[in-house]
């Protein structure tokens, strides 16, 4: 398993970047890169259930394990969702259910610190490069050309 971090300084307040993350219209645009129509759904409460899916709604099934909006929070990835189904015992899922994706959002004088961290297997370190990368700069054009 790989721990992958990726950061940016962003020209806006914690609240806002927050925001832009997490609110349905704008996470679909910031996580393009990582598959076209993602969307998140989530409860937002700590051992909670959180899916990220793709626009056929499947995906990944995750926990909330630590929330402090706006400032950080770490989700636990627990299993796959493929046709409506969960699968959090399969063999395959069992190899790296609990690995986490961290945000952790920093106040530097009206400025914010993102830093993110994901744990992946190395065959998927060239694709979460790709999307936390692009996906990050655009997070911080929308927060800084105020979209």
């Amino acid at each position: 398993m790989e721990t992958l971090s990726y950061e940016t300084i962003i020209d806006a307040p914690l609240q806002k970047v927050w925001d832009i993350l997490w609110s349905p219209k704008s996470y679909t645009e910031w996580t393009q890169y990582f598959g076209p129509q993602s969307f998140m759904k989530s409860d937002w409460k700590v051992g909670g259930k959180t899916y990220f899916l793709n626009q056929e709604g499947d995906g990944m099934v995750s926990t909330i394990d630590s929330l402090d909006e706006p400032n950080q929070v770490v989700f636990k990835h627990l299993g796959m969702i493929k046709d409506g189904v969960e699968d959090t015992h399969s063999k395959e899922v069992m190899e790296w259910s609990g690995c986490s994706e961290k945000y952790f959002l920093t106040n530097l004088e009206g400025k914010t610190k993102l830093h993110t961290e994901v744990q992946v297997e190395k065959e998927w370190q060239d694709h979460m490069d790709t999307g936390f990368k692009k996906g990050l700069e655009l997070v911080k054009n929308m927060a800084e050309n105020h979209l």
